[in-house]
């Protein structure tokens, strides 16, 4: 294992050094590899969003490095390069989403060399790309982080304009703190991530799914929530091992909720949730006899106990559902909500 191991550290230096040569906006634009000297029980793969970069990751990333495991965030194909975008001039974005699917899948395999299971996550597009390979190589992931995935716009006429209109388009936030990625981009190339979120909702209808923890925001005015709800839902069916959390609207964490340079300034409680996630073994139903007894103000020792849970994640966990992060309405574990 040694052996695959120093293999995949060079092919990981062989991407810094291509990096090198791209001409990369910034160095919050190059790919983040968090790599121990040995194998390790679990490896992480991240996918940040769209027109961004791996930065989005960094925070989470550094927690499970941490924690003890590896962690790869690759940039994506076409994104953080520098130049003069502009509507005459766009970044090189793919609008092929085959590029992207063999990006992702190339990168599943060099994780298999890193530890014994895989985790995927991702954000918003990355959270959609994430999803389509939970659904396509279930035996080979071991759990499936999706932080608000884009399967759709917040308002319809927004996906009636994606798919027809090949025009340029420049974030509304173009300029707010912690953007490091593209200010715009051609709709065309935000069309096929859409097209692949119909693929996702319907293929989820009847699959089977590595187990995901859906992660959401009553704040994010970006991405539909219902068909969010409509994936965890499918998802759930034939894969009970699955979670759901909604964070409430008066934390105002918006879309870009993995950082505090971004939208987040709670950006512990996405890490919170996800070491719960990727640490625990329970049940969706499980899940919400744990949240609905944490509210109620059960002793936490009999929760652990009864319910197996890990007493390193269960004092944050809990303490985050007890502080109105969300839970006083029990929002969190209500999909239907």
């Amino acid at each position: 294992m040694k052996v695959s191991i120093q293999n995949t550290v060079e092919i990981l230096e062989q991407v810094h050094q291509l990096e090198s040569t791209l001409g990369l906006k910034n160095e919050a634009c190059r790919s983040k590899f968090l790599i121990h000297p040995d194998f390790t029980s679990k490896v992480f793969l991240f996918l940040h969003g769209f027109t961004a970069g791996p930065y989005q990751f960094e925070p989470l990333g550094k927690a499970f490095f941490n924690t003890g495991y590896n962690v790869l965030i690759p940039l994506q194909p076409g994104h953080g390069r520098s130049g003069d975008w502009k509507s005459q001039n766009p970044p090189p974005l793919p609008t092929d989403i085959e590029i992207y699917q063999k990006f992702v899948i190339k990168w599943l395999e060099i994780a298999k060399t890193l530890g014994q299971q895989v985790v995927i996550g991702g954000l918003s597009t990355g959270g959609t790309l994430a999803a389509w390979l939970a659904l396509e190589h279930p035996q080979e992931i071991d759990r499936t982080l999706l932080f608000t995935p884009y399967l759709g716009s917040c308002y319809l006429i927004f996906d009636q304009l994606i798919k027809l209109l090949p025009i340029y388009f420049e974030w509304f936030n173009k300029d707010a703190p912690g953007n490091f990625g593209y200010k715009g981009f051609c709709l065309k190339a935000l069309r096929i991530f859409l097209e692949l979120g119909y693929q996702v909702l319907d293929k989820s209808q009847g699959c089977v799914s590595a187990p995901i923890l859906m992660v959401c925001s009553e704040a994010d005015s970006v991405v539909s929530r219902s068909k969010q709800q409509d994936l965890f839902r499918r998802v759930l069916r034939q894969q009970p091992k699955s979670w759901y959390y909604c964070f409430d609207d008066s934390l105002h964490i918006e879309h870009r909720m993995m950082t505090k340079l971004e939208d987040n300034d709670y950006e512990e409680l996405v890490i919170t949730l996800s070491k719960a996630f990727v640490e625990s073994d329970l049940t969706w139903v499980e899940f919400e006899q744990m949240a609905k007894r944490i509210v109620q103000g059960q002793a936490h020792d009999q929760i652990m106990q009864e319910l197996n849970f890990n007493e390193q994640v269960f004092p944050q966990l809990s303490a985050m559902m007890t502080q109105g992060f969300g839970c006083e309405h029990l929002k969190c574990i209500n999909p239907d909500c």
